[in-house]
C-alpha cells in the first residue's frame, strides 16, 4: 500500500511520535494505522526498557487543581533542556489533571480516561528522549468546610498545596485568594511545621545538637551552654514555624496576624489545616 503524507499526519497526531517513526511504522504495516500504533508502541516500550536506567536529575512539578480536589505531582528527567521543553511541561500537568480524576497520586498503575498511566510514560519517554519517572505525588480531597489553592513557581520547579479550614458563612473566594498567598509565602520560604506543637521532635533534637556543638566552642560553662541553646532554640522554632513567620509580601505582620486579618475580611475565621510544598 502506498503511504501518504496524510497518513503519516493522521498517526503522528494520534501517537505523538516523529515524522519519520510514523511513516516507518506505516511501511512496516504495510498501511494497517491500528498495527503501526501497536508498532509504535512496543517501539516506544523497548525505548523505556533501555533508558530506564539512566539517571534523573532534571524535572518538575505541576499541580492541578478542580474545585475540591487537588493533585501535586513530582515528575524527573534527566536534563533542564527537556525539564524546560513545552512537551514535557505539558505531560506532567496532563499526569497531575488525571492524579485529580483518579482520585490518587499512586498513579503507575491506574487507568483513565487518557488510557494507562504507564503506558503514557512509555510514550513520553519516547518522545522526549530521555528517562522519565514519577517521583513523588498528593492527592487532596477537602472537605465541605476547608478550602484548597496552591503556588507554582515560574521555574516549576516549586510547588506548594495549602488547606485553609474555613468557618460556615465565610466568603470563599476570599479565602481561596489568602490561601494563594499563604502558599506564595511557603514557597520563598523555610516552613517545618506550622505551630510550634506540629514541630518534628526529631527536627528540634537535631537542630538542639547542632546548636550545643556550635555553643561549646566558645568555652562557656555548661550550665551557661544550657541557657544559650534554650534561647537560641526557642528562635529557630519561631523562624521555621508557618504562624510566627513575618509574611513576605508584608514583614510587618507575621501570618498569624495575617490570617486573622483576611478571616475578618472574609466574614470567618480561616486556619491552617495542612501544607505541603516540593521541590526539585
Amino acid at each position: 500500500m502506498k503511504i501518504t503524507a496524510s497518513m503519516v499526519k493522521e498517526l503522528r497526531e494520534i501517537t505523538g511520535a516523529g515524522m519519520m517513526d510514523c511513516k516507518k511504522a506505516l511501511n512496516e504495516c504495510d498501511g494497517d494505522m491500528e498495527a503501526a500504533k501497536e508498532f509504535l508502541r512496543k517501539k516506544g516500550q523497548a525505548i523505556a526498557n533501555k533508558k530506564s536506567s539512566r539517571e534523573t536529575k532534571e524535572g518538575a512539578v505541576s499541580v492541578c487543581l478542580k474545585g475540591k480536589k487537588a493533585a501535586l505531582v513530582k515528575i524527573a528527567c534527566e536534563t533542564d533542556f527537556v525539564a524546560i521543553n513545552d512537551n514535557f511541561t505539558k505531560f506532567i500537568a496532563k499526569i497531575a489533571e488525571q492524579a485529580v480524576e483518579a482520585g490518587t497520586a499512586d498513579l503507575m498503575e491506574q487507568t483513565t480516561s487518557a488510557g494507562p498511566i504507564k503506558e503514557q510514560f512509555v510514550e513520553a519517554i519516547a518522545k522526549l528522549g530521555e528517562n522519565i519517572v514519577l517521583i513523588d505525588g498528593q492527592y487532596w480531597d477537602a472537605g465541605d468546610n476547608s478550602v484548597i489553592n496552591f503556588y507554582t513557581h515560574t521555574n516549576n520547579k516549586i510547588a506548594v498545596l495549602i488547606e485553609l479550614e474555613v468557618e460556615p458563612g465565610t466568603d470563599r473566594e476570599k479565602a481561596m485568594e489568602a490561601a494563594k498567598n499563604i502558599a506564595m509565602h511557603v514557597a520563598a520560604s523555610d516552613v517545618k511545621a506550622i505551630s510550634e506543637n506540629d514541630l518534628d521532635e526529631a527536627v528540634v533534637e537535631k537542630e538542639k545538637l547542632f546548636l550545643m556543638d556550635q555553643a561549646r566552642e566558645s568555652g562557656k560553662p555548661e550550665a551557661i551552654i544550657e541557657k544559650m541553646v534554650i534561647g537560641r532554640l526557642n528562635k529557630f522554632k519561631k523562624e521555621v514555624c508557618l504562624l510566627d513567620q513575618n509574611y513576605v509580601k508584608d514583614p510587618d505582620r507575621t501570618i498569624e496576624q495575617y490570617i486573622a486579618d483576611e478571616g475578618r475580611a472574609a466574614g470567618g475565621a480561616l486556619t491552617v489545616k495542612r501544607f505541603f510544598k516540593e521541590t526539585i
